[in-house]
């Protein structure tokens, strides 16, 4: 099973170069996040059996930290903003445009075809820019309104083609 999906080939590469060390746990769960984009049991459990770590204790890091997902996530992963600044100034309406955009019913669910999610966060720090949304990792939209969504997610599903088309 494990050994014919390359994700966990250069997720057990990866934890060879760090010789399988369990101090190295968060790093491990990071670089298994950006192979799989989510924590998966079977994923979880691999680790734990290769870093020696307690499954527990896997566990207990997972849901400490919330830049963990044990759900499955888009590969294009949209982060609106719904902390106070935000929401005062409308974060609220972006997000709903969003997901009416995307044909989503709420926050957290991925597209059928697994290329978005949209996801509540709270504060990136950019206040003075309120409503903000971060597309990706470093993709960042300050300012927002519910009328600007369509035109972003026109730009992000032409990447997605692009992405899948990439892959065949």
């Amino acid at each position: 099973m494990v050994s014919t999906d390359k994700r966990f080939q250069a997720l057990e590469a990866y934890m060879e170069e760090i010789n399988y060390d369990p101090s190295m746990l968060i790093n491990v769960l990071h670089r298994a996040q950006q192979l799989f984009l989510w924590l998966p049991k079977d994923v979880l459990e691999f680790i734990s059996e290769k870093l020696k770590v307690p499954k527990s204790k896997v566990m207990g890091v997972v849901s400490f930290y919330n830049f963990f997902s044990t759900k499955p996530v888009g590969r294009i992963q949209i982060k609106v903003c719904l902390g106070t600044a935000c929401y005062v100034k409308g974060g609220d309406r972006v997000m709903e445009r969003f997901l009416e955009e995307l044909g989503l019913q709420e926050e957290g669910q991925v597209t059928p075809d697994g290329m978005f999610s949209v996801h509540a966060v709270r504060c990136v720090g950019a206040c003075s820019m309120a409503p903000v949304v971060l597309i990706g990792e470093s993709d960042f939209y300050g300012r927002m309104s519910p009328d600007k969504v369509p035109r972003i997610v026109k730009k992000y599903k032409r990447l997605a083609e692009q992405m899948k088309e990439g892959e065949s």
